[in-house]
């Protein structure tokens, strides 16, 4: 299946116009368009792609369409994917850029804000609720849910710490596993 570089672009566009409240969102957004809509890629790469884009310096939404453009056509479909997924957010900087002055001062436009607000909360839900799904598969992993999100919010846990804490205990899990199963 060979995909051409301007879909890859149309479909990151479409995402990225839709991307409001940061890379928290993008998940439900590509599920849709790249592993249900048009089956590009499986869940589990998407999810596996996200997190790494998390670990990773940089915006969690382009990391993201950088690793996905990789795989469906390497660097050229990687670049495809980044130029789509900013070319809205560019514009809409540009263009927003040149009147915010007038516009928070129109209370209908802070209404809109507080609206979508909203909506990024929920896309940040939906985020972590296909996460959760792919990610609490057993007792261990739940047990290191715990003991993590216990240590970052009650101990004050860097979110650094957290991520290679994390990693360890899932290499270390999956070194017992293979060599005792």
């Amino acid at each position: 299946m060979s995909i051409s570089l301007w879909n890859i672009y149309v479909v990151f566009l479409k995402v990225g116009a839709l991307l409001l409240g940061g890379g928290y969102v993008i998940l439900p957004l590509l599920t849709a368009e790249i592993v249900q809509k048009r089956p590009w890629i499986t869940e589990e790469e998407l999810i596996d792609y996200y997190a790494l884009s998390q670990c990773l310096p940089g915006i969690i939404a382009v990391n993201t369409a950088v690793f996905t453009g990789y795989k469906l056509r390497g660097k050229l479909g990687a670049f495809a994917a980044i130029v789509g997924m900013c070319t809205s957010p560019f514009l809409a900087i540009i263009l927003l850029a040149t009147i915010l002055d007038k516009l928070t001062d129109i209370p209908i436009v802070l209404d809109i804000f507080w609206g979508v607000g909203i909506g990024i909360l929920i896309m940040i839900l939906l985020t972590v609720k296909e996460i959760w799904c792919k990610s609490i598969v057993d007792k261990f992993t739940f047990f290191v849910f715990i003991t993590i999100f216990s240590l970052t919010v009650f101990a004050d846990l860097s979110p650094v710490w957290a991520v290679v804490i994390s990693a360890l205990f899932g290499v270390l899990y999956r070194l017992y596993q293979r060599r005792y199963q």
